[in-house]
Order: structure tokens, then C-alpha cells, then sequence
């Protein structure tokens, strides 16, 4: 059957921007898909890689397969894709394989369940007690995700670290991520300083992505979860026996990933790119179905972070028409 290919461009700003060792995130940018039969039915995507170079390196790859296709064609060429194009073109043929309603009902899932991604631009200890006070009133998530090693702090990060922990409760989880920003010098001192506190949950990739033994390593000390990793090598995936945190939006092709969060052993924890209400549908399905899996956590989702408006509406024709 052939298959039609439409694009639309999108962009908007995080409500306020994110800065990690990596770099800052203030706008995503990106374009959606929408992947129409000779039936006129529709299936919806979305690509909007972290990297700006690698948008480039996306549409060249559709240019390639061309905008009038066949869903063979597609397949055919998926794995070898950008993830972030794999993504969005694995989530149409989804919608126009009926799965959406045989297999996915894109559930939804409660964001108060998510993990709270601590502001990344101030001290953060004053957020914290702010999230405590409301999470008292609200029920809402007792795991806390701080970002460190960033460029821009203007306090010092291992006196912080005392202070959440004075003020953190003893039934509240605390979730440390670099992005990949320490030397192993450094992450063997923050490992001393936190190898006994029982409240850390994991640090998420400590080291660079490249330092595969270094993290091996670590991980015999401390709890260590992948990230960046698991995107350079997805060799890693498969062998990695500890947490995995897993961005859909740039993992690669959804329903993959569905399958492994099937399977019994699965320690992975679902984890935002920042998406439109197109990506998020997906998003919020597979988190809904790793809380329900043998190891649930909190998976994170950065309530908060994206604007609100038809974007980020749940129906992607709203989100297509808007963009």
C-alpha cells in the first residue's frame, strides 16, 4: 500500500531553561510527522533529536526514503535510522497498524507520579522544600532527580548535596545525573560520600558515554544508571544489568521498546526528551507500563518544564494543527 509522508516544523521554549554539563536546552526544535494510507487513514510521529546537527542528518534520511513511500520501504530502513527518526516513523506505522487499538490504548499516566527534576539555574534547596510542602498536600512523587556538574552554578555542589540531604526525608528517593560530566576522580569521591546513604536511588551516567569500563566499574560500588550511553552504544542495552534510563523519543523505533518492558527482568525507568503532545502520547504509555512492571520507580517526566496550549494536546490532530 503507499504510503503519503507529510512534515510540519515545530518549536517552542522550556519554561525555563535546563543546563547540564553537556550544555543548555531552552527551545526544542523539530518536525512532526503525519504518514497518511491510500485509505486516508493517519499515523502520527514525531522527531525532535537533543542535537540540532542530528535534525539535519533526519530529514536527509527522509529525503531519502522520499515522501511518497511504502510501509516495506520504511521497515527496511529503520534500524538503520537516526533513533529520533525511527521514533517518529515507528509510531505512525503504529497508528496505521491498528496497534492503537488492538494492543495501545496510550493509557494515561498520573505526571504527580513522576520524578521532580529540580531547577538547574538556582540553588536548589530552596525548591525542594517548596516540593516537599506541596507534595505533603498533593501526594504527589517522592523522588527527586537534581542535575549537576553544570556549567553555570555559582554555588558549590558538595555543600548542596549536605544541605538536600539535611533537609531531604527519609522516605523521599534522590536521583544524581552529571550527563556524563565528572572524571572518574571525582565520581569515586562523590561514590565515598554516598555509598551509605540509603535515600540515593542511582547516580545516572556519572562518566562520559565513551568511559565504558569506568561505569562498569562504578557500578560495582554504587548504583549507576545509563543514559547517554545506551544512545552512543545500544550495544549496552542488552548487557547492562543495572538501571537504564530510556528516552523513547530518541531510543528508537516505540514498539521495540514496548517489548522490552515486557520482559520480567526490565530495570528501565522512561525518561522525557521533551516532546509535543505527539511524542508525549507515547511517552506516557510506556511509562504507564514500566510502573506496572517488576521494578516500578518513578519515571521522569519533568512535569513543569514543556508550556502549556495545543501542542501539547493529548488528540494529534490538535498538536498537528497547531504546529
Amino acid at each position: 500500500m503507499k504510503l503519503i509522508i507529510n512534515i510540519k516544523p515545530f518549536s517552542f521554549q522550556l519554561t525555563r531553561k535546563l543546563i547540564t554539563s553537556q550544555g543548555i536546552i531552552h527551545n526544542k526544535i523539530g518536525f512532526l510527522l503525519q504518514i497518511k494510507d491510500s485509505d486516508g487513514n493517519c499515523g502520527w510521529g514525531e522527531v525532535s533529536p537533543i542535537e540540532k546537527n542530528e535534525l539535519k542528518e533526519c530529514i536527509e534520511s527522509l529525503n531519502f526514503i522520499g515522501r511518497i513511500t511504502t510501509k516495506d520501504s520504511i521497515e527496511n530502513y529503520l534500524c538503520e535510522l537516526p533513533g529520533a527518526l525511527s521514533f517518529g516513523l515507528g509510531a505512525s506505522l503504529a497508528d496505521l497498524e491498528n496497534l492503537s487499538i488492538r494492543q495501545l490504548d496510550f493509557e494515561g499516566f498520573d505526571i504527580t507520579e513522576s520524578s521532580y527534576l529540580l531547577p538547574t539555574d538556582i540553588d536548589p534547596s530552596e525548591s525542594i522544600v517548596k516540593y516537599l510542602d506541596r507534595s505533603n498536600k498533593e501526594k504527589s512523587s517522592r523522588t527527586i532527580k537534581w542535575k549537576v556538574s553544570n556549567q553555570e552554578n555559582n554555588f558549590n555542589e558538595e555543600k548542596t548535596l549536605q544541605k538536600i540531604l539535611n533537609i531531604l526525608p527519609k522516605n523521599f528517593k534522590l536521583r544524581i545525573d552529571p550527563n556524563g560530566g565528572w572524571s572518574r576522580q571525582k565520581a569515586q569521591e562523590w561514590s565515598s560520600e554516598l555509598k551509605n546513604e540509603t535515600r540515593l536511588q542511582w547516580i545516572e551516567q556519572p562518566l562520559p558515554s565513551k568511559d565504558i569500563e569506568g561505569l562498569f566499574s562504578l557500578a560495582n560500588q554504587i548504583p549507576i544508571a545509563l543514559d547517554e550511553s545506551l544512545i552512543e552504544f545500544p550495544y549496552l542495552r542488552k548487557i547492562w544489568k543495572s538501571w537504564q534510563i530510556r528516552r523513547p523519543a530518541l531510543d528508537g523505533d516505540p514498539r521495540l521498546l514496548l517489548k522490552e518492558l515486557e520482559k520480567e527482568d526490565s530495570r528501565m525507568v522512561i525518561s522525557t526528551a521533551f516532546e509535543t503532545g505527539i511524542g508525549r502520547r507515547w511517552i506516557n504509555h510506556l511509562a504507564a507500563r514500566q510502573v506496572k512492571g517488576k521494578n516500578p520507580c518513578a519515571p521522569g517526566l519533568a512535569p513543569g518544564w514543556c508550556p502549556k496550549g495545543p501542542l501539547f494536546d493529548n488528540n494529534p490532530k490538535s498538536v498537528w494543527g497547531a504546529a
